[in-house]
């Protein structure tokens, strides 16, 4: 799967959890909203308005943190935030896992592969056919007689 490819699904399923909080479900609302914030800059990754690898960067660093406060005890209500419970920690860790993948894999990325120069941009002549011919095949040899 190439980034683009991960910052399009990733910022679909950051979008989905971050509207949980509009529907009315019982979930932690800055949460949702580092969730929304992530869905609409994964979705702007894939369209190549920004860089995939930098979003995937962002999103390990970003789910890693929120894995961390999860883990720790008392970090959440020092915060203000209420606490995660274990499936939310194991997902944000995985995301952050995920993200991390992503984003140290240059060749995974259409960015990568964009910045090699490509050798069949310019056409560049010949100067002397190594098959003793002329450099140009699609014009008569100066070698060949005409009958």
């Amino acid at each position: 799967m190439r980034s683009e490819t991960f910052a399009l699904f990733g910022g679909l399923g950051c979008l989905v959890l971050g509207l949980f909080a509009v529907v009315g479900l019982p979930v932690n609302v800055a949460d949702s909203v580092i969730h929304l914030a992530l869905g609409g800059w994964g979705i702007a990754a894939w369209r190549r308005m920004t860089s995939p690898r930098i979003f995937s960067a962002a999103l390990a660093i970003a789910f890693s943190a929120l894995a961390l406060i999860g883990l720790v005890p008392g970090m959440s209500a020092v915060l203000g935030m209420p606490p995660s419970e274990g499936l939310d920690i194991w997902l944000h860790a995985g995301a952050a896992v995920l993200g991390a993948y992503f984003a140290l894999r240059p060749e995974l990325s259409l960015e990568h592969r964009a910045s090699r120069p490509d050798r069949r941009q310019n056409d560049v002549p010949v100067a002397e056919e190594r098959r003793h011919g002329h450099a140009d095949r699609r014009l008569p040899s100066a070698t060949t007689e005409e009958i």
